[in-house]
């Protein structure tokens, strides 16, 4: 009887533990700016990085977004700005297009983001899109998504 109880026990002990180890290392991934999808990290965004560009569409990239959760696609666009082609990651494909937003190639666009290095390229985690007369917020001051909780889902 007594062995069953330490048996219980050690069990219980074991997986806490374990539980307490993948809390630990997730809370350090996201305060390191790091996604939790399988090969990529997307950095976060830093409003000390922000930066505004003004140039012309390229492509528009629908991804699946290993980073956004399941089943989910990321619209990308690359841009033509200032010489060089810039990867823009704007966000889920289905705000977009629950925002009545799409773009096309030969757009002019000026994009207002947190200039950040992933894989070892500059990319830009775009806040704001202006597009003619129209603009789509996509993220507040902070750089917190608004189609997450803390944005509180698109205000």
């Amino acid at each position: 009887m007594k062995q069953r109880i330490v048996s219980r026990w050690l069990f219980v002990f074991v997986v806490v533990s374990a539980l307490g180890t993948c809390v630990s290392a997730m809370q350090m991934g996201m305060q390191q700016g790091q996604g939790m999808g399988p090969g990529h990290r997307m950095p976060r965004y830093d409003p000390k990085t922000e930066v505004t560009v003004k140039g012309t569409v390229e492509e528009v990239k629908d991804m699946e977004c290993s980073y956004c959760g399941a089943n989910m696609t990321g619209t990308h666009l690359l841009v033509k700005a200032d010489q060089r082609t810039l990867d823009v990651h704007l966000g889920p494909t289905n705000f977009l297009a629950s925002k009545k937003f799409s773009f096309e190639k030969g757009d002019s666009v000026e994009i207002t983001g947190s200039k950040v290095k992933l894989n070892g390229e500059d990319v830009l985690i775009a806040r704001e899109v202006k597009k003619a007369n129209n603009t789509l917020k996509l993220r507040n001051s902070q750089g917190i998504p608004l189609w997450s909780r803390g944005g509180r889902r698109g205000k």
